[in-house]
């Protein structure tokens, strides 16, 4: 094997020098054709805001390309070149892969064991992405055909084997997850958003998931009003208008910045007066704070503020936590399982052509023994002699297969036991 991951991500690089060595999706088709061609090899590049990596592999007996082994710095080198920036500020930030390390890496980014946020849905994607832009423009081979597509059934493996992906992980998330508590269905439900925050923005696209009824936007200021409704297919009210619109909401998300609470106990209870009766759900993620805490009574009306969120966000990373283990044995699995695959893919013919010429040559000497002992011999002589020498075939047959299963490194000029047992046994292509 001869594959290398080289890249940098969140755990290893500030995101003010990720971002210089990323790929815009327009970068890709020019990088790849560029890493291919510089490095006579099959390539994949895998660009998101917490990583960029590149995974580069030479199949050994390829028949027309390069078999010297793949070299860290080349790879550094060309990013560097790519980006127009001094390798000096480019290699201190880059880990490198190589062979069995490399699959086992790449199997844990997929399965999100590598993540800013553990367990988290979306790197598997771009995952498939990196591989499909890949395939578009030419850049993976053997190798790497075989390796991402298991990479994507690492993933579900441990989506579906472990409860690393169980629960919310962001607060936006964690909003909708108590929303679902209290409601069973939402086709009859009002949101009313207060405010406009970029939180709120996030959150409120959480909600609309739930497909309520109607969503309603107060807003001080009636063009943000207008321009946060447009944007979640809502209408605008106006402020004036809060507490009634207060009275007819199911569900409430607030988040305006004001400096001091824009809804006291006493302005809430006024409009509790005039509501039917129905559960209502208010989410302050404001800070401060928008709605006095007072209000909850856990019965009619549920308030949770960013605290509350956060324990929830916070409870559920400490759960997957506890799966990393099970997800990490998955992983491991899995990459013994492609590696013996990878092995039996490239050394099956090798070993085949090797058991075939050995029979030919075994037949051919029995066939002439028996000719020269012939009349000599009894029916049960000569199965012997045919079980002694299949049995001796087997046994020489036994060493180099075995060593052949086993993960045999390429020397320093990329010439591996395959191609010794080729040249040695004068094995034909």
């Amino acid at each position: 094997m001869n594959l290398l991951a080289v890249g940098c991500s969140h755990r290893t690089t500030p995101v003010a020098v990720r971002e210089r060595l990323g790929f815009r999706e327009d970068q890709l088709p020019r990088a790849l054709d560029a890493l291919t061609s510089r490095l006579d090899c099959e390539a994949v590049i895998l660009s998101t805001c917490n990583r960029v990596e590149m995974y580069v592999g030479r199949v050994l007996d390829h028949p027309t390309r390069s078999t010297a082994l793949l070299d860290g710095d080349a790879l550094a080198g060309f990013l560097a070149e790519f980006h127009s920036l001094p390798i000096e500020e480019v290699r201190p930030h880059l880990y490198v892969y190589h062979n069995a390390d490399a699959v086992r890496h790449l199997f844990r980014v997929a399965a999100s064991l590598d993540s800013l946020i553990v367990g988290e849905g979306q790197i598997a994607g771009q995952v498939k992405t990196a591989y499909e832009m890949g395939q578009k423009c030419a850049g993976p081979g053997p190798m790497l055909h075989a390796l991402f597509p298991h990479a994507r059934r690492v993933a579900k493996r441990v989506r579906t084997e472990t409860g690393i992906s169980r629960g919310h992980v962001s607060v936006s998330s964690a909003a909708v997850d108590y929303v679902r508590q209290v409601f069973d269905h939402f086709g009859d439900k009002t949101i009313l958003v207060i405010g406009a925050g970029k939180m709120g923005e996030l959150t409120l696209r959480h909600l609309r998931r739930l497909e309520p009824r109607r969503i309603l936007v107060a807003n001080r200021s009636p063009e943000k009003a207008a321009s946060v409704a447009r944007g979640c297919g809502g209408e605008a009210v106006p402020w004036e208008r809060l507490d009634e619109m207060l009275a007819r909401a199911d569900i409430v998300l607030s988040t305006t910045g004001a400096p001091e609470p824009i809804v006291t106990l006493e302005r809430y209870r006024r409009i509790a007066a005039q509501r039917d009766g129905g559960p209502l759900v208010i989410l302050d993620i404001a800070v401060p704070r928008d709605f006095d805490p007072r209000i909850h009574d856990g019965e009619t009306t549920c308030l949770f503020n960013i605290d509350d969120l956060k324990r929830i966000q916070e409870a559920t990373l400490a759960d997957r936590r506890k799966h990393i283990a099970p997800a990490e044995a998955v992983v491991e699995q899995e990459t013994q399982r492609f590696l013996k695959e990878w092995r039996r893919r490239r050394n099956g013919p090798v070993i085949e052509r090797l058991t075939q010429d050995l029979e030919a040559k075994r037949e051919d000497v029995v066939r002439n023994l028996f000719a020269r002992l012939n009349g000599r011999l009894t029916e049960g002589d000569r199965k012997f002699i045919e079980y002694a020498f299949v049995k001796l075939q087997n046994q020489f047959l036994h060493g180099p297969i075995s060593a052949l299963t086993e993960d045999q490194p390429a020397d320093a000029s990329g010439h591996t036991l395959l191609d010794a047992l080729r040249k040695l046994f004068r094995l034909r292509e």
